[in-house]
């Protein structure tokens, strides 16, 4: 069974880890939310979400994927060197980085975005082009391994792509 985080830390969007975590589960991919230690997130909108696993107990080695949803919970967790290592190395290993929304700040932070094509949240464009990507506005941009959107609405084709690149991969 494919395995993917999705990571969580507090004020993050609801729907943006919410819909790919049971969408996922309908595929038969298993989804493990993945904060950075507090047990207890809540969402912007208030909704409380409890971590599976801690950033700390994780390896790339473990997961097929991860999923960084927006909000503002991605300015909290590039702060933590254990998600950024995590997420490099799930990228350097070529597995699944889904990144949607303010998420991007998590993908400059663990440094992979340069020489890549991605969209966002337009409010961090900067962010994404300073960091060496270009920044595109579509529903959704796939540039090798690392999947990129920009909202809420964009949930669909997300994680239809979400669903697409793991399907072609063999876990071994």
């Amino acid at each position: 069974m494919k395995k993917v985080a999705v990571l969580i830390e507090d004020h993050y969007q609801v729907l943006e880890v919410w819909y790919p975590y049971f969408r996922l589960r309908e595929e038969g991919i298993k989804t493990i939310l993945v904060g950075t230690g507090k047990k207890y997130y809540k969402s912007k909108e208030g909704y409380l979400g409890e971590e599976e696993l801690t950033i700390a107990k994780v390896s790339a080695d473990d997961f097929d994927g991860v999923v960084i949803p927006g909000g503002y919970a991605p300015d909290v967790l590039r702060r933590y060197k254990e998600v950024n290592a995590f997420v490099k190395a799930m990228h350097q290993k070529n597995k699944l980085v889904a990144s949607i929304c303010h998420g991007g700040w998590v993908l400059a932070s663990a440094g992979i975005l340069k020489g890549k094509t991605v969209t966002s949240f337009y409010a961090i464009k900067d962010d994404i082009v300073n960091a060496g990507a270009k920044f595109v506005d579509k529903e959704v941009v796939i540039d090798g391994n690392l999947i990129t959107s920009r909202n809420p609405y964009d949930l669909p084709a997300f994680c239809k792509a979400i669903v697409r690149f793991l399907a072609k991969k063999e876990i071994k």
